[in-house]
């Protein structure tokens, strides 16, 4: 019997669903966690969230995504519409399966055990597709202590954890200090007609408007018709986001059996 608003809701299209979940583990798990109860950087808890609660169509949901809420630590995200629709639809879908409002989604299947991989396909793996950004000797040394619960550290992995990889090391390999938010900032250059480039975080993007977040704390808006000015956004996390779509289930839990090894 459907007991709060979440679970009154009429059943969400299956595709979009579908096609809602990897789009959410890319760009919304590493601050919502992959189970909608907060990430590893300190997002809130969507089971809880009233705007979730509230929300029908993604009407609520979209304007945050943009940026509505960037002065209190939501960056805008840079994705359209139909994607942010399709995200909102997913995370409906798993509250709809809650055994109560703001509980984790109900299962009867046992826990899976995700240290079932070869460890040395997963170093070949890394080595062939995750060398360029991370290091077993240094961002990622000793990650298997760290992380010693197999589920937990595949997680991490597959949403970026909080390294930010090789960007975010100093001399020597050591980790700059600038903070696993700063690594994870997403940022924009706008290029003028007069050919001035503006760089800053990005807080919004739109097919209308694009506003960065300057180093001295203002905020810029540039008007957009089609694509002038031109805007380049730089995600560190762009490879991750993409990873739910091309990760086969062995590739995964290689490289997970990998990782592990790295006390």
């Amino acid at each position: 019997m459907a007991t709060f608003p979440a679970q009154q809701r009429p059943p969400g299209d299956p595709e979009l669903i579908a096609r809602g979940k990897p789009l959410f583990v890319g760009s919304c798990s590493p601050c919502h966690g992959v189970d909608l109860r907060g990430g590893v950087t300190g997002g809130p808890n969507l089971l809880r969230s009233p705007v979730v609660l509230m929300d029908q169509k993604g009407e609520l949901i979209l304007p945050i995504v943009h940026g509505a809420r960037a002065e209190r630590g939501m960056p805008a995200l840079p994705l359209p519409d139909a994607d942010v629709l399709a995200i909102a639809e997913y995370i409906h879908s798993v509250l709809a399966t809650a055994r109560n409002q703001g509980a984790p989604p109900e299962s009867d299947a046992p826990l899976p055990n995700a240290l079932v991989g070869d460890a040395k396909a997963g170093e070949v793996y890394f080595a062939a597709k995750c060398s360029s950004c991370h290091s077993p000797t240094a961002d990622l040394a000793g990650i298997g202590s760290k992380i010693p619960e197999a589920k937990a550290l595949q997680n991490y992995w597959v949403v970026g954890g909080e390294g930010g990889g090789r960007g975010g090391r100093g001399r020597g390999g050591r980790a700059s200090g600038t903070g696993a938010s700063v690594r994870r900032t997403v940022t924009a250059t706008v290029t003028l007609p007069s050919g001035e480039k503006v760089q800053g975080q990005l807080a919004r993007l739109d097919n209308f408007l694009v506003t960065l977040l300057l180093d001295d704390g203002s905020l810029r808006t540039f008007r957009r018709d089609g694509d002038r000015p031109k805007v380049e956004v730089k995600d560190p996390l762009e490879a991750h986001k993409s990873l739910p779509g091309l990760l086969t289930d062995k590739d995964m839990h290689d490289v997970t059996a990998y990782l592990a090894t790295l006390k």
